[in-house]
């Protein structure tokens, strides 16, 4: 016995000075990232020695092993995704073996998560949306808006896949493009409620104000089956700030470096039982010509916007009601009749536009609710030119009731809705007024049942019947696919259709001239399908965080509505064919401490298939890349560097437009209530009027070219934010 306690003691003190002499260099040290609360493995957590520049990803057990370490002691720095940082000491060889580390969500992970999207009529976590749907809210929507406070035309233009097409170019006027597709193809909503439709929706980008908007949802691709028609290309719904049990009171007042003032107020705060916003804006500016061409690439506007809303909060039940009037006059065209009333060329617009929106929601128990909505729109505009002035008033009602059942798997929508919109042209000595009136019903039923922890479907079905035009049937599905932590894939399509009227942007370019009422005994609904496919990836290495989305979409729009000259007169005809968009976009971001940087790339690929010729259709950019890089010290400053890159376009006149940059700069500085901006606009002054022409014939009477590029060129504007 004693022989085997000598022996162990001897090899127990060789180990000892064996461990003294050899230098401990290949130690190994295993970790295993979970998470906090499930205590679920986190695959793809990024775990780092920084001291010893390794880094390793967690395996798909959450695992992360390092191997080839010396003796001492280390400082880990574990991150994730949507989690905590945190960083942990461990000391070799003492600590040699396995550590579990356990992350924590983070609280500004906590708020983008809550970003709730309503577009979908299912109110859910922008995560947890079947349908693929982008936000712009929060500090993305404060940023941008404090480059264009008086309308959101730069707030959509700025987005992967999304272009603003100028209609007029001594109006300034827009319509937006979403996939290569007409601006008549998007549908914009408010709240939910169909307000800019047919001839109001002419200026409408240009008269929306961001200060009161929450967030902006885009849905791209056929979604008529959610909301109606108009729904082709996609759908943009605006998002109004609602009262939270803090007061809100902002002020914004922005100058522009051509002669623009916007300024405009916010005031919200609930009270116990009821609740108040209020927002009030007066936004104007000077003709102004960059191109000393005599003519206002910036016409002279003067507008006035009051928006207030009320709301009731009861036991189960809660309504709200708002009112929305705008009034604006926008003079373009000559400077020198603009400035002295000299003869030239003009045009003037002259707009009133009153909404109403009502809003009841009855929790009927703690899995169901019944919801009525309801919206009246009056909008009256006329436009002038020389000798020639269209006016006419468009009234559009919208009701709505649903049903919605939540079950712990599966949600249900069952709903019926009602729509009237009746113009009626009011210009002088009308011969054939281009009046209509259209009535709308339509039914929908829509589920979106959650088949596994990984895996949820929507689907979706609508009927419309209009009496003109017959019943049209549109279907939708979507999948999801949560692979891991890491991968999401989305998978959708669906079905759309838009009534044919005479409001589109070729007839605002003409001003509604010799254009005759569309003809409902051979008109037919522009009818579509389309789908997409998206994959978004996110992770983190090191101390980068990436995340990653990429999309593929195919639009067929079948029949649509094309202009055709017949001597004097021009009609809108349903074409012998169908236009095609199929392209995809590259959504990229990057963030390292105080940077974020943002890459997005387009490539739409959008033709006219008249007649079995095919040709590519105008006003279309095969190619566009959009990169914003942003350095923010929280609370503190922020500085943002931007570049867009637009390919050649295919103009209506068979000429070729060119391709261009357009480059600019902002910077805020912020204290706890009060921050000071300033905007740097296409700095690089990149004008169409530098390299190509838009207008031909004399200055008094001027044949406009298609607008592909800026006409204002290099605009600076800062002004200050107050909030108490």
């Amino acid at each position: 016995m004693k022989f085997f306690v000598s022996i162990i003691t001897i090899l127990y003190g060789f180990c000892l000075q064996a461990q003294e002499k050899l230098p401990a260099n290949n130690l190994s040290i295993k970790l295993f990232i979970r998470d906090a609360e499930e205590k679920k493995p986190l695959a793809g957590a990024s775990v780092m020695i920084p001291s010893l520049k390794k880094t390793l990803v967690a395996d798909s057990n959450g695992a992360a092993l390092f191997t080839q370490i010396p003796a001492g002691k280390y400082a880990f720095k574990i991150s994730y995704i949507g989690y905590a940082d945190q960083e942990i000491i461990i000391e070799l060889p003492q600590s040699e073996g396995f550590y579990e580390v356990l992350l924590s969500h983070d609280e500004e992970h906590e708020e983008e998560e809550e970003v709730i999207v309503t577009a979908t009529r299912m109110s859910r976590s922008i995560a947890d949306i079947v349908t693929r749907v982008e936000t712009i809210s929060g500090e993305e929507l404060t940023e941008k808006g404090n480059m264009k406070p008086g309308d959101i035309r730069m707030l959509l233009n700025e987005s992967t896949g999304i272009q603003t097409q100028q209609t007029s170019a001594t109006s300034y006027n827009s319509s937006i493009r979403i996939q290569g597709l007409d601006g008549r193809y998007t549908q914009i909503l408010r709240d939910g409620f169909p307000l800019y439709a047919g001839f109001s929706g002419g200026l409408s980008l240009m008269q929306v104000a961001p200060l009161d908007l929450k967030q902006i949802e885009v849905i791209k691709g056929s979604s008529s089956t959610l909301y109606g028609g108009g729904a082709i290309a996609g759908l943009v719904n605006l998002v109004s700030k609602t009262p939270t049990n803090e007061k809100e009171l902002s002020f914004l007042a922005n100058a522009t470096t051509v002669g623009g003032l916007d300024l405009s107020s916010f005031y919200s705060k609930k009270f116990n039982k009821i609740g108040l916003t209020v927002f009030g804006s007066r936004n104007t500016s000077n003709a102004y010509d960059p191109a000393a061409l005599g003519l206002s690439a910036i016409p002279k506007f003067e507008r006035y916007t009051i928006h207030p809303r009320l709301f009731f909060y009861g036991n189960k039940t809660n309504a709200n009601f708002g009112v929305n009037y705008i009034t604006e006059k926008r003079l373009g065209g000559s400077m020198d009749y603009i400035k002295n009333g000299s003869l030239g060329y003009f045009e003037n617009n002259q707009t009133n536009r009153l909404t109403t929106q009502f809003q009841l929601t009855h929790q009927i128990n703690e899995q169901s609710n019944f919801v009525f909505k309801n919206s009246y729109s009056r909008f009256n505009r006329s436009i002038q030119i020389p000798s020639y002035e269209f006016k006419g008033l468009q009234q559009t009602s919208f009701s709505e009731a649903t049903y919605q059942y939540k079950a712990t798997k599966q949600d249900w929508i069952i709903g019926a809705n009602f729509m009237s919109d009746h113009f009626k042209e009011m210009s002088q000595m009308v011969a054939n007024p281009k009046d209509y009136q259209f009535n709308s019903w339509g039914i929908f039923i829509q589920n979106t049942w959650q088949a596994s922890e990984k895996v949820s479907i929507e689907t979706g079905l609508r009927g419309d019947y209009v009496k003109q035009f017959g019943f049209e049937l549109l279907p939708r599905i979507a999948f999801m696919l949560k692979a891991n932590s890491q991968f999401t894939f989305r998978l959708g399509g669906g079905m759309g259709y838009k009534t044919p009227t005479i409001f589109n942007e070729e007839a605002e370019k003409l001003h509604f001239r010799f254009i005759r009422p569309i003809d409902q005994l051979i008109a037919t609904n522009e009818r579509s399908i389309g789908g997409n496919f998206d994959i978004n990836f996110r992770t983190r290495i090191g101390e980068i965080g990436l995340t990653l989305n990429h999309l593929f979409f195919y639009t067929r729009l079948n029949s649509p509505l094309v202009l055709v000259n017949s001597g004097t007169s021009s009609s809108f005809v349903n074409a012998n064919g169908f236009i095609s968009t199929k392209g995809m976009e590259t959504n990229m971001r990057l963030s390292y401490n105080d940077f974020k940087l943002f890459i997005g790339y387009t490539y739409a690929d959008v033709n006219t298939h008249f007649n079995n010729v095919k040709n590519w259709s105008p006003l279309t950019s095969k190619h566009r890349v959009n990169n914003v890089l942003m350095y923010e010290k929280e609370g503190k400053f922020k500085i943002g560097a931007e570049a867009y890159f637009f390919s050649p376009q295919q103009l209506n006149d068979g000429a070729l437009g060119k391709s261009y940059w357009i480059f600019g700069l902002m910077a805020e500085k912020i204290w706890n209530n009060f921050s000071l901006f300033i905007n740097f606009e296409n700095f690089t002054d990149t004008r169409q009027t530098r390299f190509d022409t838009i207008f031909t014939g004399s200055m008094n009477n001027p044949n406009f070219r298609d607008i592909y590029a800026p006409v204002d060129g290099f605009v600076v504007n800062g002004g200050l934010k107050l909030k108490l």
